[in-house]
């Protein structure tokens, strides 16, 4: 039995990329994470431009009506994100990684140009929030299916041993697409001023996004798939109904949502709420906002490849659980720390935040390749992985904004993000080398022919 999630073995092909640094793995990485950095980017603009939209589209006599409006839009999109991955994970288990990633960036990229080209209500009243909805459903749906997509196809051309700091890189490049749409967003409200942001000039950033979803999908053509799900084509072993066939697994279904549940809160509260938070509620001028978002992300970014290799070579379990414990600490320091807060007085938490935020969420990512097997892998990253992120992570906001509305207090979002570090610490408790061991067999089997592919389901007579 397996006692390091990493060393289980597992039968991998041969040939170009499927073992040892090569073009063809360096390249793959290359296209997947270009991808990955334009998607992350288009949610990135979206959260650092929320005064403005919900100024555009739910005009109020009430600011706080308008925020709470344009985050509750930003978390509708990621109610969409599980219907997303029901239909692209299963479909990348079908069809492939590749010409799935191809779809969801095309989705992506077009959806967030047309936020740039929508009219507001000044302009078509009602219409103007409807399309907003509609555009950022589509947002929703697309990020969806791209998650379970890319890290199945960075974890399967990394192959055991890298998996942990391979796929470490999808995080580190989620955040640098999220500050990216931070710079631009807020390196534009600096340069334009709040009355040109007000007069369209908030639509720049969202137009950019064309051009650069282009160049991403460009160069994501240029890809093989990945080495594992050929040999699965090869064999003749991709599963047929892996949307069914996923729920056999689901002990590795709930272990992934725990587990990725304080990683979603953290995220959106470093990536997105915190900007709005300094800004709006601690009355931190623009200027400062913007350094302490980059500080801050760019910190967290820059840990999560250290995790990736420390738990490649040590293991996950502990890891995970001495930084979600650390992660709980740091979470009470930031929002306590908030009364009477200065610039001077609140960048330690801050950073303490960044800091257990990137060193935890260096790993879940590895984690979730690992315990479900090759060839359902994507279907079951979608299932297990959309739905905290829909309901912890793009919430958080939301949830967080109407806290302080509701309360008047401005340390009560703490009350939600010390509630999901708990979830976290819980599902890691239940986590055994067992869950690792089933994954790895199942894997072995589909990858030399082995496994028995469930059928699609047929009506009955």
């Amino acid at each position: 039995m397996a006692t390091m999630p990493d060393h289980t073995a597992t039968a991998h092909p041969t040939g170009p990329g499927a073992g040892g640094p090569s073009r063809g793995r360096r390249k793959a990485f290359f296209g997947a994470i270009v991808g990955h950095l334009i998607e992350w980017y288009d949610y990135g603009v979206y959260g650092f431009l929320a005064i403005y939209i919900g100024q555009a589209f739910f005009a109020s006599d009430n600011p706080a009506v308008s925020l709470i409006s344009s985050f509750a839009v930003f978390a509708l999109s990621f109610f969409v994100r599980p219907l997303g991955g029901l239909f692209f994970g299963p479909l990348a288990d079908k069809i492939g990684r590749k010409r799935t990633l191809m779809i969801v960036l095309l989705l992506m990229a077009g959806a967030t140009f047309a936020i740039g080209l929508l009219p507001t209500t000044a302009s078509v009243g009602w219409v103007a929030p409807a399309l907003l909805v509609l555009v950022r459903c589509v947002q929703g749906f697309s990020a969806g299916g791209e998650i379970g997509t890319v890290t199945s196809f960075i974890a399967e051309y990394a192959g055991p041993g890298r998996r942990g700091y391979s796929t470490s890189w999808l995080m580190t490049t989620a955040v640098l697409g999220l500050v990216l749409g931070g710079l631009v967003a807020n390196s534009m409200i600096f340069l334009l001023g709040p009355d040109a942001m007000h007069d369209g000039g908030w639509r720049i950033p969202f137009l950019v996004a064309g051009p650069l979803g282009l160049i991403a999908l460009y160069i994501r053509m240029k890809l093989e798939d990945s080495p594992e799900f050929r040999q699965l084509v090869s064999h003749g072993t991709t599963s047929a109904a892996p949307l069914r066939e996923v729920f056999a697994w689901k002990r590795a279904l709930a272990l992934v949502a725990a587990i990725i549940t304080l990683l979603a809160s953290m995220f959106y509260l470093l990536l997105t709420f915190a900007s709005t938070y300094m800004s709006n509620t601690l009355g931190f001028d623009s200027g400062t906002t913007l350094v302490y978002v980059f500080v801050a992300s760019t910190l967290g970014a820059v840990v999560m490849p250290f995790g990736g290799i420390f738990t490649d070579k040590y293991g996950r379990k502990p890891f995970l659980l001495v930084l979600s414990i650390l992660a709980t600490g740091a979470l009470i320091w930031f929002f306590m720390a908030a009364q009477d807060a200065t610039p001077a007085s609140f960048i330690a938490p801050l950073l303490a935040v960044a800091l257990t935020f990137g060193l935890y969420s260096s790993t879940p990512y590895a984690v979730m390749t690992e315990l479900l097997p090759t060839h359902i892998r994507s279907t079951g990253i979608a299932v297990s992985y959309n739905l905290p992120v829909a309901i912890f992570g793009g919430s958080a906001p939301m949830i967080s904004t109407a806290l302080i509305a509701g309360t008047g207090n401005i340390s009560s979002p703490v009350i939600f993000f010390v509630g999901t570090a708990l979830i976290s610490i819980i599902g890691l408790l239940l986590l055994r080398p067992s869950d690792f061991a089933r994954s790895a067999e199942a894997s072995e089997r589909a990858l030399t022919g082995q496994v028995q592919v469930v059928p699609e389901r047929r009506s009955k007579r």
